[in-house]
């Protein structure tokens, strides 16, 4: 009986997520300097002519899309992160995943080794993600404390960012490395189908792996012993989660900049709705990972003037107040353990 309430809860709490999504989704392409009903919206979404056409289909809609995507990719990469390190703060971002996806990417646009669309770039932001956060699990060990993690990451995040910093002080061209400077604080302004089209796959790749790992985080719940008992081939596991991670952060980096602490709210949002299963919670930490994002980037466009607002400087003003709060929320349990 508990189990069929807990799936009746799970159908509907991913329902009314996937309604949010929509929705938000609808808004998206009716927000901007040019506004429209919802009607008029998706006249142009399904017609295609005219101005308004033009302006949802060229502008908008590429947008929308990348914020959905990139928001569910970053909410699945931090649920999946945090059901096999078991870490509650366990996120691409604080362990220099996209700081490493960004210098990989910068490397490769700043020399004029690839164009901005061109496969290289998420390549290149795959290679760095997946070295960070391989370097993490190999630096940290199998049985990490939450302090040895968050140092290790923070390491790995500072030498990404440094290497990053070593890249635009390099570049060739004073003006590439301008405009490298403000991608890399991460929006999705000016972006097109092409960003879609160039980034999609990378991200479905990354859910497939990291969704078919689901039941071993809920094993892992355990321990790695008790996991590795159950028939869960822990190495196994700890490396498609490295390259599901890197393949979707990767990829998001090389089309939108550097945009974190989403993967670090959404699984927390729905993780007490789902009774803290990690396998449970993965999908609806995506959707809520998606909702966030174009949330976010309805916002900054509501919010901007003659200069917009980087989408990356909204999530960060978010993330880190609600990061803080977790830690503070972290002391007071283990204050109030017994000895």
């Amino acid at each position: 009986m508990r189990a069929n309430i807990g799936k009746t809860n799970q159908i509907g709490l991913n329902s009314g997520l996937i309604a949010l999504v929509l929705a938000l989704a609808v808004l998206s392409l009716m927000v901007g300097p040019a506004g429209l009903s919802p009607r008029a919206a998706l006249v142009a979404l399904w017609d295609g002519e005219g101005v308004a056409g033009i302006i949802v289909r060229e502008l908008r809609l590429p947008r929308t899309l990348l914020a959905g995507l990139i928001g569910a990719t970053l909410g699945l990469s931090g649920a999946a992160l945090q059901g096999l390190l078991r870490n509650p703060l366990a996120e691409p971002a604080l362990f220099g995943a996209p700081q490493a996806a960004a210098a990989g990417a910068s490397l490769v646009i700043a020399f004029g080794l690839a164009g901005a669309t061109s496969l290289a770039v998420p390549f290149a932001g795959v290679a760095g993600a997946l070295v960070s956060i391989g370097g993490l699990v190999a630096i940290a060990g199998r049985r990490a404390s939450l302090t040895l993690t968050l140092l290790a990451g923070l390491a790995l995040a500072s030498f990404a960012g440094a290497a990053t910093a070593l890249v635009l002080n390099l570049a060739p061209n004073p003006f590439i490395a301008l405009e490298i400077a403000f991608w890399l604080l991460g929006s999705l302004q000016d972006r097109s189908i092409e960003h879609v089209l160039l980034a999609a796959p990378f991200f479905a790749l990354s859910w497939i792996v990291l969704a078919w790992h689901g039941r071993a985080y809920r094993a892992l719940t355990l321990g790695e012993d008790a996991a590795a008992s159950l028939g869960v081939d822990v190495d196994r596991t700890r490396l498609a989660v490295v390259v599901g991670v890197a393949l979707g952060v990767g990829a998001a980096v090389a089309v939108a900049g550097a945009i974190g602490f989403v993967g670090l709210v959404a699984p927390h949002l729905v993780r007490r709705a789902v009774g803290y299963d990690p396998a449970r919670v993965l999908l609806p930490g995506a959707l809520t990972g998606a909702a966030l994002l174009i949330a976010a980037d309805i916002a900054v466009r509501f919010a901007s003037g003659a200069v917009e607002i980087k989408l990356g400087v909204v999530t960060a003003l978010i993330g880190v107040p609600f990061f803080i709060a977790m830690i503070f929320s972290e002391r007071r349990m283990l204050e109030g353990a017994p000895s």
